[in-house]
């Protein structure tokens, strides 16, 4: 009985408000360690996440680049073919030039010595005249003289002639490259230049153009879409190469339902400050 009593008086507020507070204590230390570990999780999937995109971006950068040189790998041999000719353009209007040159030279040459003839003919047609003078020269050799003089003049003119034809004809095929090297330099910075989509990457929302630096192109630019003259959308320059550029789809600028297709036509509309 006295047992009995001893035990139950163990049991008392005290000690249970003792044990409650006890289990609190612990429950909020294993809290802050949940919260702790919590916040550690948190942080390592945000970590991976970041990861993750940046590997996406890294997958998606690959693949634009992979599908850019597979694009423009059948270009290469047409833009090398245009490169040569426009070389071999510049050549032959260095040459032309230069021909021009020395066809002029012969011009002048060929005018001063008909220039010089027409005086020697105007004084030998002075000395063929009767003088006083019993000293001048006569009449036969000063004739002899008049008619060589004026055999020179007539080759003379006849040279100029010749030279002048052929000086003419050099300046129009010069004109002909020179020409063309200004169209193609007006080409470059002509703004509103026209070109197509060579191809569209719909997983990645860009595209592929037959345009680059050599036509004006810039990074950050905006370009129009049109589709049959009529405006479909717009993209915004990525990268820029001097015969091709890749550019992002402005999805906000398409209707419902509308997408780049390959072929539509783009028209550089400058620098998008």
């Amino acid at each position: 009985m006295l047992s009995s009593n001893s035990a139950t008086s163990a049991v008392t507020p005290k000690n249970v408000i003792g044990v409650s507070v006890l289990f609190l204590i612990l429950a909020a230390i294993f809290g802050l360690f949940n919260s702790h570990k919590v916040k550690m999780l948190r942080t390592n999937a945000a970590n991976a996440a970041a990861i993750r995109d940046r590997a996406e971006h890294r997958r998606a950068t690959q693949g634009r680049n992979l599908e850019t040189r597979e694009t423009t790998a059948g270009e290469g041999a047409k833009i090398a073919e245009a490169e040569n000719k426009a070389a071999k353009a510049e050549a032959e209007l260095t040459q032309l030039q230069k021909e021009k040159s020395d066809l002029q030279s012969k011009v002048d040459t060929s005018q001063n010595e008909i220039a010089s003839l027409q005086k020697r003919i105007e004084e030998a047609e002075k000395m063929a005249k009767p003088a006083a003078n019993p000293a001048a020269a006569s009449t036969p050799e000063l004739q002899a003289q008049l008619d060589d003089a004026r055999h020179q003049l007539d080759s003379a003119e006849k040279e100029k002639a010749f030279l002048s034809e052929k000086l003419q004809t050099t300046q129009e095929r010069s004109t002909q490259p020179q020409e063309e090297k200004k169209r193609r330099e007006t080409g470059t910075r002509k703004p509103g230049v026209r070109g197509n989509v060579l191809a569209v990457n719909q997983a990645y929302n860009f595209v592929v153009l037959n345009l680059g630096a050599r036509q004006g192109v810039e990074p950050n630019s905006e370009m129009l879409v049109l589709r049959e003259g009529t405006l479909i959308g717009k993209i915004r320059i990525s990268s820029v190469e001097p015969a091709t550029a890749i550019g992002d789809i402005i999805t906000s600028s398409l209707a419902r339902g509308v997408q780049v297709q390959p072929g539509d036509t783009v028209v550089y509309a400058g620098t998008n400050s």
